[in-house]
Parts: structure tokens; C-alpha cells; sequence
């Protein structure tokens, strides 16, 4: 049968719309059933609390339940393998937090590849450290504290949370940027190294700004410098460490991902809604009760933030020659 050729042209532009027209059917669609969202932390925890806080927003937002589901351990490597072996349906989200950034170098033999397997969603927050040290010590500035380890070589003891960590990595990064050599000394969370930090066991600690916040405040640990690109909300008397080493930054991120080949319109319906419920006002005011700040960004953009900063932190780690526990 021979058809007209303006039937044909006809025929063709209605075949070329059909994906378009599929895709955006899809997107409308979903979800239509509840959505998983893997959380490689314990349940309380900062990455638990903003992941569950999202979820009910988002579940009111579309009508089907967001489900957080934790499955700690191995540095959050198992809850990201799981997410890779789900179906690319947007019916999982996993959770992505510059751990993950640090994870891929520091881990030798990861089943996984984050940038090829897990594709970004969205940025949920923010967070910075801070650079202090007891108070007993004399020292009161950035450049007292760099002016006083290169006198003392090997003397200032720093703690950490964790051989690995974005603490340790702060302190290695700050080590690098400056010549100077102090002493690491890990431990299981922030919590201990601050104790040791206050009593005097430890002359120093990288922490995270929220878990110093009151012993700043209350004396028991003096701050120097944030580790942000610029003056953190809780502390804006303390300035930045990049203040007096140029290009220094080290940031504590948040966000969600999905298994590779997700769809695209799935993935952007749902970046949209994260990024307005990042807008709303009660979900301001309890990122800022946790000492975080909303950081809106679409897939690419934050997919480039996982990606600098695993390219960074991997030449630290491999310059340190860091090992995972």
C-alpha cells in the first residue's frame, strides 16, 4: 500500500513524539507504589535524621510513602551496593554524603564505582568543621597553631574521628596546604575525640561545627578556624581557615542518588520536589537546629560536587597513603 506523503510525514512526527509523550506519562505516574530510601547510617544519626526529614516531605508531596531503610556498616558501602543491585526504577534512593567521595580511593577493591554506578538526585545539606584546641594551650589563631607546629615539629597532638574520615582528611589537607607535622590520633566518632580534646589528652581536634558548638560557647575548647568557604551561621566571630590558607575548604555534604539509568524524568521530578521542600521554612529552621544549610543543586551540579571532591580527596589520601581500617 502506498500512502500519501503527507500521510507518511504525518505518521513519522507521531512516531518521533511517542518516547516524548511515554516519558512524561512515566514521570506523571510516579510513584504510584512506596519508594525505598537506603540510608548506610544508624537510625539518629545526622545523614538518618535529614534522610527521614526529606522522606516525609516528599511523601507528603506525592502521595506514596518514603520508606528509609538502614543498612549500616563498612562505611556506608553496604547500603551503596544495595542500591546498585536494585532496578533503576526510581523505586530506590540511596543516601550520599562526602564519605562516599573519600570511600571511593580509600577502599581499594569496592564492588562498586560510585560515578558510574549511582547517579545524583539531588543535594540535601551542608556542614562544616572546626578547627580548636584546648584552652590550656596558648595558642589563639590559625597562625599561631601553624607558627607553633613548625617550631614544634611532631609535638601538637590532633584527633580525629576515625582513621579516613572527613576529619582526618581535613587535618591531612590542612598538613599538605601548610608544612607543618603534627600527630594523628584517630578515634571511633567525634564524641571521644572531643572528651579527649577537653580533658587535654589531645591538644587538638578537627570536629564538626554542631558537636563543638556548646563547649566553644562554654569555654572548654577554644575555636580557630572553620573549615567552610566562608563564616559558618553558628560561629560567625570565628573565621575561616582559608582566611590565612588561601584555597583551604573542606565541607561535610548530604545528598540522595539512584541506581544507574534511572530515568531521567523520574530523576528530575524528583529533584525538583527535594529542591522546593529545601526552600520550605520549617525544613530551614530544623537543618539549621542541626547546624546544616540547605544546598539546592540540580543532578549535574551536584554530581560535579561528588566528583571534585573525590578527585581531590583521593590525591590526599593517596599522598598520606591512608588505609581503611
Amino acid at each position: 500500500m502506498n500512502l500519501p506523503r503527507r500521510q507518511l510525514l504525518y505518521l513519522a512526527a507521531g512516531a518521533a513524539a511517542l518516547p516524548v509523550v511515554s516519558r512524561i506519562a512515566r514521570a506523571q505516574a510516579y510513584p504510584s507504589r512506596p519508594v525505598r530510601w537506603i540510608v548506610g547510617f544508624s537510625a539518629g544519626g545526622t545523614t538518618d535524621i535529614l534522610a527521614r526529614l526529606m522522606a516525609q516531605w516528599l511523601s507528603e508531596r506525592v502521595g506514596q510513602q518514603f520508606i528509609i531503610e538502614n543498612r549500616p556498616g563498612a562505611g556506608t558501602n553496604i547500603a551503596l551496593q544495595a542500591a546498585v543491585n536494585s532496578r533503576p526504577d526510581g523505586y530506590t534512593l540511596v543516601s550520599v554524603t562526602s564519605s562516599n567521595a573519600s570511600n571511593a580511593t580509600l577502599y581499594e577493591s569496592l564492588p562498586f564505582n560510585l560515578q558510574r554506578d549511582i547517579i545524583p538526585v539531588g543535594a540535601l545539606s551542608k556542614n562544616a568543621l572546626v578547627l580548636e584546641v584546648n584552652p590550656s594551650i596558648s595558642i589563639k589563631s590559625v597562625p599561631e597553631f601553624i607558627a607553633h607546629a613548625k617550631t614544634n615539629p611532631g609535638k601538637i597532638t590532633v584527633a580525629s574521628f576515625g582513621v579516613g574520615s572527613t576529619s582526618h582528611l581535613a587535618q591531612e589537607l590542612f598538613k599538605a596546604m601548610t608544612g607543618i607535622n603534627v600527630v594523628h590520633v584517630p578515634y571511633r566518632g567525634d564524641a571521644p575525640a572531643l572528651t579527649d580534646a577537653i580533658s587535654g589528652q589531645v591538644q587538638a581536634t578537627f570536629s564538626n561545627v554542631v558537636a563543638s558548638l556548646e563547649y566553644v560557647r562554654t569555654g572548654k575548647l577554644r575555636a580557630l578556624g572553620v573549615t567552610s568557604a566562608t563564616r559558618w551561621q553558628t560561629l560567625p566571630e570565628v573565621p575561616t581557615i582559608g582566611e590565612f590558607v588561601p584555597g583551604y575548604e573542606v565541607n561535610l555534604w548530604n545528598g540522595v542518588g539512584a541506581p544507574r539509568d534511572t530515568p531521567k524524568e523520574i530523576v528530575e521530578k524528583l529533584n525538583g520536589e527535594i529542591n522546593a521542600g529545601l526552600a520550605d521554612p520549617k525544613i530551614r529552621a530544623r537543618l539549621a537546629e542541626l547546624g546544616s544549610v540547605p544546598m539546592p543543586l540540580s543532578p549535574t551540579e551536584f554530581g560535579k560536587l561528588w566528583a571534585d571532591d573525590t578527585e581531590k580527596w583521593g590525591k590526599v589520601i593517596r599522598a598520606a597513603n591512608i588505609k581503611a581500617d
